[in-house]
């Protein structure tokens, strides 16, 4: 998304230098939005304050956009998977493993963003409840779509909902993503992802 380009309503423009959020990302990845200063910012942007404050304004506006950032980056990847073709229990388990790769392999990378900014922000902060919602709604779309295809062609029972199914899995799914940040055997964590799928 370019600067040029219309925002939705209440979001947040992209800003331009993506290397400049990503490098906020970053930071706000490591330190959460209460532990990272502005110093920790310039330093991990490489730019002074004055072109920090002029080019966002604000610490929080700032969070908001590599959040907005984050959240695009995360999302085109899981749609990759999920929209892929072939049998759904396959997507499913391939998102998951995803999950464990990019945790283990990029703590402090978008995918911390997104899931620490609900964790920390989530309740105290509007806008980024909002953005949080967004993208859940985003994610729970397109798995309902999954759950409903899969239903529809056998691969999957009838037992609950596409939409229960759905909601189920992303508890599964992001309770994974958190015991990711703790828990660093990947043979537990792979065991963890044969548990949630076994009963689908």
């Amino acid at each position: 998304m370019s600067a040029d380009k219309p925002a939705y309503p209440g979001r947040p423009r992209l800003f331009e230098n993506e290397d400049v959020i990503d490098a906020a990302v970053a930071v706000f990845s490591a330190k959460g939005y209460a532990g990272t200063s502005a110093q920790d910012l310039c330093d991990g942007t490489g730019l002074g304050r004055g072109s920090l404050y002029n080019a966002f304004g604000s610490k929080q506006a700032l969070y908001e956009q590599a959040l907005l950032r984050s959240h695009e980056h995360t999302m085109s990847a899981q749609l990759s998977i999920l929209t892929q073709t072939g049998p759904v229990k396959e997507r499913l388990h391939t998102l998951l493993l995803w999950g464990i790769a990019e945790d283990l392999s990029q703590p402090e990378q978008h995918d911390a963003m997104v899931l620490f900014s609900a964790l920390e922000r989530g309740s105290k902060d509007a806008a980024v409840s909002n953005l949080n919602q967004e993208y859940r709604q985003r994610l729970e779309q397109t798995l309902v779509a999954v759950f409903t295809e899969g239903q529809q062609n056998g691969e999957l029972g009838n037992k609950a909902s596409a939409i229960e199914m759905a909601r189920g899995f992303m508890a599964g799914y992001y309770g994974l993503r958190v015991l990711n940040k703790n828990i660093s055997d990947r043979k537990i964590l792979e065991d963890v992802v044969s548990g949630l799928l076994i009963n689908l």
